[in-house]
């Protein structure tokens, strides 16, 4: 298995100042890099029944289309208000700095299907937490959520304790 943190970028004070932005755009730029994170975060739930694969915008999409594939099940994408053309349901959700809002179509999710939640960073949960809202309002079932990187320091897993989630990289300190 290559080693996911030698491909990911810190960007000090991105997108406001005291933040580092951890860049997964190395780690995509690496065909074995991309293949080997999405091989190891498939083979975590092969032979488990996964309907569908829900990615949240932008970079959860990228990981979640890669999963379905491998785990031949549908893709479902998760976008920010105004973007999906069809009847929607929505979820706004607090931020450190604001408040943002997620949007998914109404014929998405059958109801008792197998969903599972795929970004890319796990840092306060809150987007997360708001796309399985939006999955559960559905009658779909959270399978797990799925994730790349782990920022520990940060309150993500409490914020989803009611929820399996697996993680490939845990960075503990800022």
């Amino acid at each position: 298995m290559i080693d996911i943190a030698s491909h990911i970028r810190d960007v000090p004070d991105f997108p406001k100042k005291g933040i580092v932005f951890k860049d997964i755009t190395p780690l995509l730029s690496h065909p074995d890099a991309m293949r080997q994170t999405a091989d190891a975060l498939a083979a975590t739930f092969a032979g488990r029944k996964i309907d569908q694969v829900a990615g949240v915008e932008a970079r959860g999409w990228i990981f979640g289309a890669l999963l379905a594939e491998r785990l031949k099940a549908g893709f479902v994408p998760i976008r920010k208000p105004g973007k999906l053309p069809y009847k929607k349901i929505s979820r706004t959700y607090g931020l450190e700095y604001g408040t943002n809002t997620i949007e998914i179509h109404t014929d998405a999710i059958q109801p008792g299907q197998s969903v599972l939640m795929v970004d890319d960073l796990l840092a306060t949960g809150g987007t997360m937490s708001a796309a399985c809202d939006l999955v559960k309002q559905l009658g779909g079932e959270i399978a797990a959520c799925a994730f790349v990187i782990e920022l520990c320091f940060l309150p993500g897993r409490k914020a989803l304790k009611d929820y399996e989630i697996h993680t490939l990289l845990q960075v503990q300190g800022e």
